[in-house]
């Protein structure tokens, strides 16, 4: 036994000398030569080629984007109406945007192309607007909460007060609409948001968005929906709640939609800084664009004058002679008109509204569109013609109040002509402030007084310029806003000021 042994133990010394040895001899390959050592991570696949870029999606974005914006925000606000759209009408192209069109076009037997031509454009601004006013929706100031905000006002016919808001209730108690506010102080958003978010047995949550200054719920019951927003500033915090029950669900989905976009909490706020070039804003910050919609198939011309910013708005009588208010030649003593002198020629009596003349006479002016004397009623629909940026003239719609006009207005709307939709004269906005009221990037609607059409054709009489009025309770049929417009198209200046 002790043989074997000794023979496998010298055995296992020759194999360990061995194996020394050979992890001792040089390597077979030269240091430049040797293989390479595999990777430590697995080296990632190429990436999959990417997918073409959809040509008709394309081709309906740069259609869509070309529009001005006002244009831009009508398509969607009408699409809104049309239940095509689900999204803020914050003019900007998406995918929502792109479908929505192709949708509508579908539905009305048209080529799916998701570009509108002229003629689609003013079907579907009609369409929207046939919706809006089958409804009598009103976008409206609510003193009660400080607010602004849309009403179906046929839908919703009750209205009631409430602390510190307004109610508005169907007939049949089936849809509530309440707009409501808490001083600064009262409440915060934290605790908005954790009372509406509460889970109950009887209360389901679906959405919820919470930003530093506004915040989204929406949930069920076993019988209804609801819609809760929130909106915080330095007034306190503003907000609306809708509720209806589950078998409306199909057409008041839309309509929450067009009331949300409506919805300005704070329209006396200080002006929002503009949205820097390249950044997206939030849609929803402080307010959004209400559900205003401009005639679609109409493009403003360029306006006579200076292409400066004008910083207000004149009327053009003819030889010379340009209708403004007073109060828009606040902070202006030196106005020009075309690149010319203007003075102030006349003043009436109440001291609203003034009269230059400027030296270039040779300004051409449409005839004077015939003056209504009789007040607007309320909610009844309007249009402001301003003068705007880079020449142009800038038409926007509007909401008749009591004496006022709410409407989406840039600073140089201050003597603006506010005509109906059947293109009579109901009067002049009185002051627009200087510095744009911005959401997001986007001019929200707000409440400016008016002067009215009485005040102006008795001016003018005083004056020696002779003005049709309209008979009271008399009116054309109700024209899309660009022909509504047209009267004064040509005749509206900016008013720059010197110094």
């Amino acid at each position: 036994m002790m043989i074997p042994l000794a023979r496998l133990f010298a055995l296992g010394c020759l194999l360990s000398l061995a194996h020394a040895a050979q992890a001792q001899a040089p390597s077979p390959f030269p240091p430049s030569a040797r293989p390479p050592a595999p990777p430590l991570v697995k080296p990632k696949p190429p990436a999959p080629p990417q997918a073409a870029a959809d040509p008709a999606y394309a081709a309906s974005q740069t259609a869509f984007e070309a529009l001005p914006e006002p244009l831009r925000r009508a398509i969607q606000d009408a699409l809104v109406w049309t239940g095509d759209y689900n999204a803020v009408t914050a003019g900007t192209f998406g995918r929502r945007t792109y479908e929505g069109i192709v949708a509508w076009q579908k539905r009305q037997g048209l080529e799916p192309t998701g570009v509108l031509n002229a003629k689609e454009r003013a079907a579907l601004d009609a369409a929207g607007d046939a919706a809006r006013k089958a409804l009598r929706f009103t976008v409206q100031a609510d003193p009660a909460s400080g607010a602004v905000i849309g009403v179906p006002e046929k839908l919703l016919a009750k209205k009631s007060s409430l602390p510190r808001g307004t109610r508005w209730q169907s007939a049949d108690g089936r849809v509530t609409l309440d707009a409501t506010s808490y001083p600064a102080g009262a409440t915060d958003l934290d605790g908005l948001f954790e009372r509406a978010t509460a889970a109950t047995p009887e209360r389901k949550v679906t959405y919820k968005l919470k930003k530093p200054d506004f915040l989204v719920v929406t949930g069920e019951t076993p019988t209804g929906r609801f819609y809760i927003r929130h909106a915080a500033g330095p007034q306190g915090i503003r907000s609306f709640t809708m509720a209806y029950d589950k078998a409306l669900t199909a057409e008041l989905d839309r309509l929450v939609i067009a009331v949300a976009n409506s919805f300005l909490p704070f329209p006396e706020a200080a002006p929002a800084p503009e949205s820097k070039p390249g950044a997206t804003a939030n849609p929803y910050a402080g307010g959004v664009r209400p559900a205003a919609n401009p005639a679609a198939s109409f493009t403003p011309p360029p306006m006579p004058g200076s292409a400066l910013h004008a910083a207000a708005t004149g009327l053009a009588l003819g030889n010379g002679r340009v209708l403004t208010t007073v109060a828009a030649l606040d902070g202006c003593p030196a106005p020009r008109i075309g690149g010319a002198p203007a003075r102030v020629a006349k003043r009436d009596a109440s001291g609203r509204l003034a009269l230059l003349e400027a030296e270039a006479r040779n300004a051409p002016a449409a005839p004077l569109a015939a003056i209504r004397a009789e007040a607007p009623s309320s909610g009844e629909a309007l249009v402001v013609v301003a003068a705007g940026g880079k020449g142009q003239a800038t038409v926007a719609p509007g909401t008749a109040g009591s004496g006022r006009v709410v409407a989406p207005l840039q600073p140089g709307a201050s003597g603006a002509p506010v005509l109906d939709r059947s293109g009579h004269l109901v009067g002049l906005v009185a002051q627009v402030p200087t510095a744009p009221r911005l959401i997001a990037g986007v001019m929200p609607p707000a409440s400016y007084a008016v002067i009215p059409g009485s005040a102006i054709a008795a001016f003018l009489a005083q004056a020696g310029v002779n003005a049709a009025e309209t008979p009271p309770n008399t009116a054309s049929a109700p024209a899309s806003l660009g022909a509504a417009a047209a009267p004064v198209l040509g005749a509206v200046f900016g008013i720059e000021c010197g110094r």
